[in-house]
């Protein structure tokens, strides 16, 4: 059993350990992979760990040897689930390893805007409060969210625990989701949703309907006032879109840990964006959440090499 990991590095820079998916078999770790030397890394190999390094329908199809894809992370885009699939191989994800960590992030990134922390931890530095003729300072705007309203479009895990520390805030939480199934939450239609919150939270999946979900049309739907926040997908929002309702005022601010195209490329118009805080697709990082993903990955193995998969998106 050979098993080959893609790009390793992002899930374990150097302070976790290999050998429990090492004593599984003929090991090979990298710590990242171009386009052009995938194939010549998995051509032979039975199971194949990618994280971000894409796996097309042109090269499954002549991967003969290969009989499990396990994800290591949640979302499995740069995956051809469909060839995958026909070709009798198995993928599978990590479905729950970001719940604490990614949710934590989220309202970090809301509270970074609300209290301005860095920046004026930054003024500090600077010698501004020094300087300052009164014994407090802050040079912009803070924010209570007491009573605010948070729409989170994505009500799964992540999206419930995001909930349950916006409800700790004292906010009132509403959620679009498509496929509703808690009770304790008040769904509402996705333009009702952008109309009435003072901060939209985005937890989906990037697909074909979400793409862009963030547009236009809905950001000027939005309060002049509302913050926006998202750690799941870039290319869930319309980033020329987001960038002109920045400038403009259209909306108040924007929270990010996600871009389209990553890293994030000089030309990206969020950089040159007024009230946009951005930070470099870290929310997933934390080591507990990293150890769950190894630890959920060697169960994958595990359980798929006793004839019964698990966290398999392709059954």
């Amino acid at each position: 059993m050979k098993l080959v990991v893609l790009d390793g590095y992002t899930l374990n820079p150097g302070d976790l350990d290999w050998s429990s998916m090492e004593s599984l078999g003929e090991t090979k770790i990298y710590d990242r992979t171009s386009e052009n030397e995938i194939f010549d890394r998995i051509q032979d190999a039975d199971i194949v760990l990618t994280n971000k390094t894409p796996l097309r329908k042109e090269l499954i199809e002549r991967c003969n040897r290969l009989r499990l894809i396990s994800v290591l992370a949640t979302g499995y885009d740069v995956v051809d689930v469909d060839a995958a699939s026909k070709k009798g191989i198995v993928v599978c994800n990590v479905p729950s390893y970001g719940t604490y960590s990614v949710s934590q992030f989220a309202i970090a990134l809301l509270l970074e805007i609300c209290c301005q922390v860095g920046h004026h931890s930054q003024m500090v530095f600077q010698g501004k409060w020094t300087k300052n003729k009164d014994w407090c300072f802050w040079d912009s705007p803070l924010t209570e969210l007491y009573q605010k309203t948070m729409g989170i479009i994505g009500y799964g895990r992540i999206g419930q625990r995001t909930g349950e520390i916006a409800k700790a805030l004292g906010m009132h939480v509403i959620a679009y989701d498509k496929y509703p199934c808690k009770e304790n939450i008040e769904y509402v239609d996705l333009d009702e949703l952008c109309k009435n919150s003072d901060v939209i939270v985005l937890h989906c999946s990037l697909n074909a309907q979400t793409y862009h979900l963030i547009n236009k049309e809905r950001l000027k739907a939005m309060k002049k006032s509302a913050i926006l926040i998202n750690n799941s997908r870039g290319s869930l929002i319309d980033e020329i879109a987001l960038a002109e309702a920045l400038n403009n005022g259209i909306i108040k601010a924007a929270g990010l840990d996600v871009v389209s195209l990553e890293p994030i490329q000089k030309n990206n118009p969020l950089l040159h964006t007024k009230n946009c805080f951005i930070t470099p697709h870290m929310s997933w990082g934390s080591y507990e959440a990293r150890k769950r993903i190894l630890n959920s990955t060697v169960k994958n193995i595990t359980s798929f090499i006793a004839g019964h998969p698990v966290n398999q998106i392709n059954d």
